[in-house]
């Protein structure tokens, strides 16, 4: 099982988790990272290696990050360059990946990542109410 680091700016993976866990229930070895506005990069390098320890993930962890290119997805995506065979980095998190996340945790990241992609892309859905029937 792979454990998951959800991060982003400010309170939002506190945020994303709490909605997570009020649908998904509590699940081992997951936990929010988040990133205050005066925190740099190396702050966040420091606390991923942190919730890393803390975890104790085994033999693969995923980042779920908000933003590609953010300060998160870059204090990621330093672990990961380091231990590509066990981390992976998703930017764009939303809650239905989120939660597929949750429910997939037993397969190997190589298979988990591209199913999180596209459940997460869909998530997203538009609702015409010009066409809807009533």
């Amino acid at each position: 099982m792979f454990a998951i680091i959800v991060t982003g700016h400010g309170e939002f993976a506190r945020g994303i988790l709490q909605s997570a866990e009020m649908i998904f229930g509590k699940a081992p070895k997951v936990a929010a990272v988040t990133l205050a506005a005066d925190e740099s990069v190396e702050d966040l390098v420091n606390h991923y290696q942190a919730t890393i320890q803390a975890l104790q993930p085994g033999s693969e962890l995923l980042f779920l990050v908000d933003l590609w290119g953010g300060a998160p997805f870059n204090a990621a995506r330093q672990l990961a360059m380091q231990a590509p065979e066990k981390y992976g980095v998703i930017a764009g998190v939303n809650l239905a990946m989120l939660i597929e996340a949750l429910t997939i945790r037993t397969q190997p990241l190589a298979v988990a990542i591209p199913h999180l992609e596209r459940a997460a892309q869909g998530g997203i859905r538009h609702f015409d109410p010009m066409t809807a029937t009533k």
